[in-house]
């Protein structure tokens, strides 16, 4: 089933398996994970199980388990025979090895709780061992500690800090040292008043299991015993107590056990802090991916045994990060262990809650009955209720704020047997109700794993398109009031092996989001610094400006004014004809950084061009605060032109804003006369749209208006 070669720290994945399947997951689980093929020898190892084994890996693949070639320890430090590894075991016995403690020799000697479960083929044949395990050094070197102090304590009794006791069985005495009442908070002297106090100071429901566990010590041939169990402190709280000593043997009866209580109490705190940072979210109090996953693999099975549905609801919180960003982290704590609050008083007890990190929160509802409607109608409900407790404002400073969630809903029943499938598919369903507005509740449904999936195609088709030159550079005139050419607007087409010309408006968004915007958009101003060269020796073209789209990426990269000083220097273009397009959304964060670049790159005589003005965070103070030289129209007030009241009230707003503020301005999207002669009555001097020119390759623009500027 599962077959490849031991590879780097990324793990190696199995033929047939795509990446996107399991290998993420198994990558980022804090627990290592090894498949043993047939022949014993270790075929797959996640990126936990490198880190854990180091070099032993390379060992496993290429010898058999029980070879020898990897020496193990067994948990008192002695050699573990090969024929005990649990891989050998499993072979052996075809049964699972729970809760094994190993060592592995090194220059660190590591200590690991392994367990290794049989992998069944066709036809029931075990062909495959997989093996999962955590590293428990800090826990072995507590035990190694405890027992060099038990030893201590025998050798040195008089003077311990444990309880000493003493139990005649024939004759019913019991010796208390004056530690033992010490120990629940009672004066030596209250032995006096309670002679079978071990009994009496017991928890009643430990009592059957100490009275069983003692007749069966009294009944064998033991020498030694331990066993835990709670006495009654004085002030009515119970104390764990682990018992432990020698039994002293007359012929087929125990005559005298002895021994001593040491009190748990700070080593059940430190177990159960222990398990509280394996399996529970630090921040909130709620459980972690590690234990969900774990509950929704125990919830699967029982799913398909009851016949019962079931609900993942993965929730998201909108905008925060802004919200982290501008109020602090304190803030956005404090808002994370409200929504944790806010989660635990709206769900039922029985449901599942977890927070996977950050602001992902994912719900689980179980017992939704046997029918798929059913099932969706009340994970609806609940997830309305959710909306609602949500979205309520939450005081995080001095004025309340809100934090609106988006959920993703995948409804599961009898079948169910893929946890990873379920979380990638609630999250698709976040995501399309984060596209479709936010604060909403939006069911998973197979149409967005398929649209998932062609995201995924495009964006390899993408790279590969940025690797092998597959981008075509448009241009887009902007004509003065008296039709000469002033300038144009680079627009980017991509030329898809099957798709044919695909627009900008389809592959833009999705070279944002997977970085590709960084090398797409560095082509770009690289190809277009070049025209601008060309153009500089050319009679016709030499003054005309350049305009070239710059994304919000691109300015926050440190390294990118270099970058553009680099392109202009290699390729001699004039950079007072470069204008730099930005939309309003750079300035939403890091306005500060923002500014300097761009006066960093105007003392070079690069211009900047504000595009889309009027449609996002526009703000009079940086039009003052920022090195812009032109303001672009948008086209969503120019299509209402000249007929609609309130967008030619605001197209005069933009140009007297210009005006005073000297700033040239464009009118983009341009697609009738009327619009033209209303902008042009109203003082805009520069045009742009499909009634004036339609883009065109970059070499037919240079031909056309070359020669037309020519014959003008």
């Amino acid at each position: 089933m599962m077959s490849s070669k031991v590879s780097d720290g990324h793990g190696f994945p199995p033929p047939g398996w795509r990446p996107s399947d399991f290998e993420v997951l198994l990558d980022h689980i804090p627990a290592g994970v090894v498949i043993h093929g047939a022949d014993s020898r270790a075929i797959y190892a996640n990126r936990c199980a490198h880190r854990l084994l180091g070099g032993a890996i390379e060992l496993m693949h290429e010898y058999p388990a029980d070879s020898g070639a990897v020496p193990l320890l067994r948990p008192d430090g002695s050699p573990l025979p090969p024929d005990a590894n649990p891989v050998s075991c499993v072979f052996q016995t075809g049964r699972a090895v729970h809760d094994v403690v190993l060592g592995l020799p090194g220059p660190g000697l590591r200590w690991l709780i392994c367990n290794a479960y049989p992998l069944f083929g066709a036809g029931g044949r075990l062909h495959e061992v997989a093996v999962c395990f955590t590293e428990c050094t800090d826990l072995k070197r507590i035990e190694e500690s405890l027992l060099k102090s038990e030893e201590r304590l025998r050798l040195a009794m008089q003077g311990s800090t444990d309880a000493p006791w003493d139990w005649d069985v024939a004759s019913g005495l019991v010796h208390y040292s004056e530690r033992w009442w010490n120990m629940l908070g009672f004066p030596p002297s209250h032995g006096e008043r309670d002679p079978v106090a071990w009994r009496t100071q017991m928890h009643p429901e430990d009592m059957p299991r100490v009275d069983a566990f003692v007749d069966a010590l009294v009944a064998s041939n033991d020498s030694t015993y331990s066993i835990e169990f709670r006495l009654r402190h004085c002030d009515g709280h119970y104390v764990p107590v682990l018992s432990r000593g020698f039994v002293q043997r007359a012929p087929g009866k125990g005559v005298r056990i002895a021994g001593t209580n040491t009190d748990l109490t700070a080593a059940k705190e430190a177990e159960r802090r222990i398990h509280e940072l394996a399996y529970f979210d630090y921040l909130t109090g709620l459980p972690n991916r590690r234990l969900l996953i774990d509950e929704l693999s125990r919830i699967l099975p029982r799913c398909t045994r009851n016949g019962q549905f079931a609900a993942l609801l993965f929730i998201d919180l909108d905008n925060f990060k802004l919200l982290n960003d501008t109020l602090g982290h304190d803030a956005g704590d404090i808002l994370l262990r409200e929504v944790a609050a806010r989660l635990r008083a709206t769900v039922r007890a029985s449901d599942h809650l977890a927070r996977l990190g950050g602001d992902e929160f994912v719900v689980v509802l179980e017992d939704l009955g046997v029918g798929e409607a059913e099932a969706i109608l009340e994970a609806r409900m609940v997830g309305a209720k959710l909306l609602e407790a949500l979205g309520r404002p939450h005081t995080l400073g001095a004025r309340p704020s809100v934090s609106t969630p988006s959920i993703g809903v995948v409804v599961f029943g009898p079948g169910a047997h893929s946890v990873d499938h379920l979380l990638r598919q609630a999250d698709l369903a976040m995501y399309r109700a984060k596209a479709e507005g936010r604060n909403t509740l939006r069911f998973f449904d197979p149409g967005m794993q398929a649209a998932a999936e062609r995201q995924v195609e495009l964006e390899h088709d993408l790279q590969d398109a940025i690797e092998g030159d597959a981008f075509e550079l448009y241009c887009q005139p902007q004509l003065g009031v008296d039709g000469r050419l002033a300038g144009a607007e680079v627009l980017l087409r991509w030329r898809h092996a099957t798709r044919g010309l695909v627009p900008p408006d389809e592959f833009i968004g999705l070279a944002e989001s997977s970085g590709l915007i960084m090398p797409l958009g560095a082509m770009v101003l690289a190809e277009s610094c070049r025209a601008l060269a060309r153009w500089a020796v050319h009679p016709q073209l030499r003054e005309i400006t350049l305009a070239v789209n710059v994304s919000a990426q691109q300015l926050r990269d440190p390294g990118f004014v270099a970058q553009v000083l680099d392109i202009l220097a290699a390729t001699g273009a004039p950079p007072q004809q470069l204008f730099l397009e930005l939309t309003e959304s750079v300035f939403a964060e890091n306005l500060d950084e923002a500014c300097a670049k761009m006066h960093a790159l105007r003392t070079h005589g690069v211009c900047f061009s504000l595009d889309d003005f009027g449609t996002g965070y526009s703000s009079l103070a940086y039009l003052k605060r920022f090195p812009l030289t032109e303001l672009k129209i948008d086209r969503s007030f120019v299509k209402d032109l000249p007929n609609e009241a309130h967008a030619g009230a605001i197209v005069d707003a933009i140009l007297a804003l210009a005006r005073a503020l000297n700033l040239d301005v464009v009118a983009e999207g341009i697609e009738t006369s009327a619009q033209r002669d209303f902008l042009v009555a109203h003082g805009c001097r520069l045009l742009q749209g499909y009634l004036l020119g339609k883009p065109s390759p970059i070499a037919d623009f240079e031909s056309q208006f070359g020669a037309a500027q020519a014959g003008a």
